[in-house]
């Protein structure tokens, strides 16, 4: 079965040295971790500012670097695997250990240990941070600054209902590749509502289509919350029986609709719904 070229850093003239003997390239490296020390960083098709983004990095998560040319590293994200390329300002070394996520749908960073400081940028949901005083109110993190104590979450304890995760998304702007409180896809929305309660996802709709749960007959009488409806690229979930959130390009935001209205929009354009998915 062919590698998935979307999940393997390796070009002709570059592949991972871990690909040795799996891909044919003219050399084997090791890469070099990294850590998103910016809110987000693209990951772009490109080495171009203005190339497709295809997906994006949060602060906190690492990045290894197989190649870097004219501030561009080529690499691979350590937390869904996908690689492209991504501006080196963006990215600091080496990592440190994350001790906290971010719970809230996106809080600042602000300058210095008083919520009327100068914020420095934005931090989203799921974005990971290591805390070196936290004094109840504000917490101090690593390469960034102060962030509201009450925003964060140990590592390792996590939401415990993912489709209230996503419904925190209600409304966000669309915007293609993204998966940050200020703008996501639809699959960005279903990997990042479900990253927030501890479940592994995949990035694209067609690896969660394949990746995720059992299907269920296509006129199933009655949809349950959670279950994942899947177009030709498209995806969305069931907040009740009868209405899906979804990211999309129709309304540009995250909106909750009626399925039917859905399907009777997107069958002209895409096609029928290929697949339904009820998670455990």
């Amino acid at each position: 079965m062919p590698l998935d070229p979307r999940l393997t850093p390796a070009r002709a003239d570059l592949a991972a040295a871990h690909l040795r003997g799996h891909v044919e390239a003219e050399r084997f490296v090791e890469g070099v971790a990294y850590q998103v020390s910016a809110g987000v960083a693209s990951v772009r098709a490109a080495p171009l500012g203005d190339a497709m983004q295809e997906t994006q990095l949060l602060f906190g998560e690492t990045f290894a670097v197989y190649d870097e040319k004219d501030g561009w590293g080529w690499g691979q994200a350590a937390r869904d695997d996908y690689v492209g390329f991504v501006d080196m300002e963006a990215l600091s070394a080496p990592p440190i250990a994350p001790t906290h996520r971010v719970c809230a749908l996106r809080t600042y960073v602000f300058s210095g240990p008083n919520i009327k400081s100068a914020p420095r940028f934005l931090l989203s949901l799921n974005a990971d941070v290591t805390v070196e005083h936290d004094d109840g109110k504000l917490a101090q993190i690593a390469r960034g600054g102060f962030v509201p104590s009450r925003h964060l979450r140990p590592i390792g304890q996590h939401a415990s209902d993912w489709v209230a995760q996503a419904e925190l998304f209600a409304h966000a702007p669309y915007q293609w590749g993204g998966k940050e409180s200020l703008g996501l896809d639809c699959s960005g929305l279903i990997q990042s509502a479900m990253h927030a309660a501890g479940l592994a996802c995949p990035r694209d709709s067609d690896m969660q289509e394949h990746d995720l749960g059992k299907p269920i007959a296509l006129d199933a009488p009655l949809l349950q919350r959670g279950d994942l409806v899947f177009w030709k690229g498209h995806v969305g979930v069931m907040v009740d029986a009868q209405n899906l959130l979804h990211a999309n390009a129709i309304h540009m935001a995250v909106a909750r609709e009626p399925l039917a209205q859905t399907v009777e929009r997107l069958t002209p354009l895409v096609g029928p719904i290929r697949a339904i998915k009820r998670l455990p």
